[in-house]
């Protein structure tokens, strides 16, 4: 017969000569199509897949087992444990961890840990080192939600610094240039910052796609272009002019009409009166924080970015352009980065000069691994992280080195990172142990059934 072959056993029915014999292995690597393709890139970066049909159990679909995410992926992605248990004990015990090695590291300074970190949170809770507080955590949150955007897609934009620093002095510029009646002048400044910031993210994303740079070699030298340009411009020949007795320059003052008051005549209306003035832009980085959560987790763009991150290839199979999600994804990011410097600009110094803060961009990076990408845990991190740098210069009176904030910071973020990563793997080793036991306990009760009716 044409196509088929005879078969030794006359109680096996005949086959296709290219139909795979079913006692022999399947070779996965012989997989060839875009579904096979879709089928490893999935296994690959830790996508789970339904299970097929399990013959054992007359055709009834056997749990997926989860596959194991690359680790820098995960930790990028802030992936972390399912179930709502370790969801609350892995921070728990990290901070614990954490809050045991910062003692432990105050101890070996020479210092008593206990009044050290009691005089920390005395400095950090008056009044003045609130508002303190909540300004800087709001520079650091939107660099936090800036750089979490990238590594949803396990894009590592390090640009960030660049990108905010660069957006901030030509807003500046232009406010001081242009004078507009309010709402406008504000929105003016705001909406250049947003278009530097994500027109300069930009070039790193189209580098990427078109010749294959890494956005992290990119972004560093962007961000090395952007601190020379800046020093170019920052000129009383340019976009600068001198100010009067000061050794300092800066761009011309932005006018009272292109500025936003504080808050605090809302917060006293509500009761809370505070010394100092709290940024105006404060809910602009609740909004800002809102929205990234929408669209990442219930929009088509936020599947699409987060699948084209997992595997480019499962996403090309589906119809999406990962490298069209790339640049777009980089260009996000910068535009959130470009508003990183704009509360303080347009609610405090109301320009660009030599003492603009700098560096705030990889703060955000710590600030997002801590707050594993999610927009409230960000906000709980960029809270810490401001009250240990608002609380550094109380150390010095108990004789402890401010310098140790920057440790105890960075033991933070490490505790958290390993504890949730090995959270996160034992977790998925107790779901494979569990759906391993359920397809053995399946196979038994099979051959008991089958045994009893023949």
């Amino acid at each position: 017969m044409t196509g088929t072959t005879g078969n030794p056993d006359p109680n096996e029915p005949d086959r296709p000569n290219d139909a795979p014999d079913p006692t022999e292995p399947t070779d996965p690597g012989a997989e060839s199509g875009e579904d096979a393709g879709v089928e490893r890139s999935g296994e690959e970066h830790g996508v789970p897949r339904p299970a097929g049909p399990d013959p054992s159990k007359s055709g009834e679909p056997a749990k997926a087992v989860p596959e194991p995410v690359p680790s820098w992926k995960a930790i990028l992605r802030g992936l972390g444990p399912t179930g709502l248990g370790l969801k609350i004990g892995a921070p728990i015990l990290a901070l614990l961890i954490s809050l045991g090695i910062t003692m432990i590291l105050l101890r070996m300074t020479g210092a008593d840990p206990v009044s050290a970190v009691q005089s920390m949170v005395d400095y950090g809770t008056q009044q003045h080192s609130i508002v303190d507080i909540i300004n800087r955590a709001t520079r650091y949150y939107l660099s936090a939600v800036a750089v979490a955007i990238g590594f949803r897609m396990a894009l590592l934009n390090i640009g960030v610094d660049g990108q905010y620093r660069l957006a901030a002095f030509l807003a500046a510029a232009l406010g001081g240039a242009v004078s507009l009646p309010a709402p406008f002048g504000q929105l003016l400044v705001i909406v250049a910052a947003v278009l530097v910031g994500g027109l300069w993210a930009a070039i790193a994303g189209v580098l990427k796609v078109t010749r294959g740079v890494s956005e992290v070699l990119s972004t560093i030298m962007l961000n090395a272009i952007a601190t020379g340009v800046i020093a170019y411009l920052l000129n009383d020949k340019r976009l600068a002019e001198p100010r009067p007795n000061s050794n300092d320059v800066a761009t011309a003052t932005i006018p009272h009409s292109g500025r936003v008051g504080s808050l605090n005549g809302f917060l006293s209306t509500i009761g809370i009166d505070l010394p100092g003035g709290v940024y105006g832009l404060l809910p602009l980085a609740i909004v800002v924080g809102i929205v990234f959560w929408l669209v990442i987790n219930y929009t088509r763009f936020g599947f699409d970015l987060k699948i084209s991150g997992l595997s480019p290839s499962a996403a090309q199979a589906s119809g999406v352009s990962a490298k069209r999600m790339v640049v777009i994804t980089m260009v996000a990011s910068g535009a959130v980065a470009g508003l990183i410097g704009i509360p303080g600009l347009l609610g405090e110094s109301y320009d660009y000069s030599l003492n603009f803060p700098a560096g705030l961009g990889f703060t955000g990076i710590t600030v997002a691994l801590l707050g594993r990408n999610h927009p409230a845990g960000i906000a709980l991190a960029a809270l810490l992280f401001a009250f240990l740098d608002q609380t550094s210069d109380i150390l010095q009176e108990v004789e402890v080195p401010k310098e140790i904030v920057g440790v105890m910071q960075g033991v933070v973020v490490l505790t958290v990172v390993i504890v949730y990563e090995l959270v996160r793997r034992w977790e998925i080793r107790l779901q494979q142990r569990s759906v391993a036991a359920e397809l053995a306990t399946g196979h038994d009760l099979a051959r008991e059934a089958a045994g009893s009716t023949s």
